[in-house]
């Protein structure tokens, strides 16, 4: 079964949490704790709503 790959579009907001989600785990040990809060305030931005 081949998977159909569709290109979606992404915010400046979503394409840097990805980028930073990508490096959370390459950050450990110096800068965990800083990826980790950053990754979490990005979220609260993308699920806030009006």
């Amino acid at each position: 079964m081949r998977k159909r790959k569709e290109k979606i579009k992404l915010t400046e907001k979503e394409e840097e949490l990805i980028m930073a989600i990508r490096n959370y785990r390459l950050s450990f040990p110096n800068g965990y704790p800083q990826l980790l809060y950053f990754i979490q305030q990005l979220v609260d931005e993308l699920t806030d709503l009006p």
